[in-house]
């Protein structure tokens, strides 16, 4: 079954190139293109993709508000790609409950790759923000981690061991092979450990993971980007 994909960016030529490259793949579909967020929302809600990959700057509706709204009505999993490495649209990204955040400048294959471990419910962050976000983490969003780290007890034995898996950027199939369990006994562990700690998505998980110091300090810098 192909990967149903909706685009939005302000910029034709842009939207243009990405339906290009995405539309080349044989496993993905771009079924919709939007050139706002409201019209992307619109498009989410409409056609129910199973990823939305999604331009911070644009007009009537920014790509951050966007994801709020798409995440938080479960329309999509987003992925958010930008010219811009700026601190503001990664923490703002991921807040608003994206699985991915990649730059402009990421290849024609990484972009293919990267739709596709979004689509398998895994998360992705650009190598060059990966450092700097996770030692960020806690600075620029510490009510949400202090919640976080608060709900870790309510967590079953075997949901922190995903947890833990999830910190080491493991996909879910990794985490299936590594814990002797289905995938999709993964993907319902990690649906529940993001439902118990406040959560809006895997990479958030895997931050937050990391920050407890859960892995033993392993994986430092991979989060969730499972190939």
């Amino acid at each position: 079954m192909s990967v149903r994909v909706v685009l939005a960016d302000d910029q034709p030529a842009v939207l243009a190139g990405l339906a290009l490259i995405l539309g080349g793949a044989p496993d993905i579909e771009v079924v919709g293109q939007a050139g706002d967020g409201e019209a992307a929302v619109a498009l989410c809600r409409a056609l129910r993709p199973a990823v939305a990959v999604l331009d911070v700057r644009m007009p009537r509706l920014d790509g951050i508000s966007a994801t709020r709204r798409i995440v938080a009505d479960g329309l999509a999993d987003v992925l958010v790609l930008t010219t811009f490495d700026l601190d503001e649209y990664v923490f703002g990204a991921l807040r608003a409950g994206a699985a991915g955040f990649l730059l402009k400048d990421t290849d024609a294959a990484g972009l293919v790759a990267a739709v596709r471990t979004v689509a398998r419910g895994d998360g992705i962050v650009a190598p060059g923000v990966t450092r700097r976000l996770i030692r960020a983490f806690a600075a620029t969003a510490p009510g949400a981690s202090a919640d976080a780290r608060a709900a870790l007890p309510t967590l079953t034995p075997r949901e922190r061991e995903v947890l833990v898996c999830i910190g080491l950027g493991l996909s879910n199939q990794q985490i299936a092979d590594r814990l002797a369990m289905a995938e999709s006994t993964t993907k319902t562990h990690v649906s529940r450990i993001l439902a118990k700690l406040g959560l809006r998505s895997r990479v958030q998980a895997a931050i937050l993971a990391q920050e407890a110091d859960l892995s033993g300090g392993e994986g430092a810098g991979r989060t969730g980007r499972g190939a």
